[in-house]
């Protein structure tokens, strides 16, 4: 996960994520946010589930996806520079983080725990 936020606010934890870029698909969308977010290079497993909703008055849809680590190493290579930290993180700490998305903190629960 990373810990993020913009200068003057209070950072909150998320999992690495971005908009697609032109021509990209959802899975190198993926597959380059968790690279640029956290200095990993993975490979995409499989979708792991689909939120749609609203989020700041917009509707969203978002893809996560279970990826397998392939090489790379802890490093914020974060263009937009709102990365404070990266961590791997238990459900235990997922379940007392601050989240930037508190709803999703749900489905990774329920993900983490394979009920998926």
């Amino acid at each position: 996960m990373v810990l993020q936020g913009a200068p003057g606010e209070d950072p909150t934890w998320a999992v690495p994520s971005g908009g697609r870029e032109a021509g990209e698909t959802y899975q190198d969308c993926c597959v380059r946010e968790v690279w640029e977010e956290t200095g990993y290079r993975v490979r995409v497993l499989r979708e792991a589930f689909v939120k749609r909703g609203l989020s700041f008055g917009m509707e969203v849809e978002v893809h996560y996806y279970e990826v397998t680590l392939h090489g790379g190493a802890p490093t914020v290579q974060d263009p937009d520079g709102l990365i404070h930290e990266i961590a791997w993180k238990s459900p235990e700490d997922v379940g007392r983080l601050p989240l930037s998305f508190p709803e999703d903190r749900e489905l990774l629960l329920t993900y983490l725990s394979g009920s998926s």
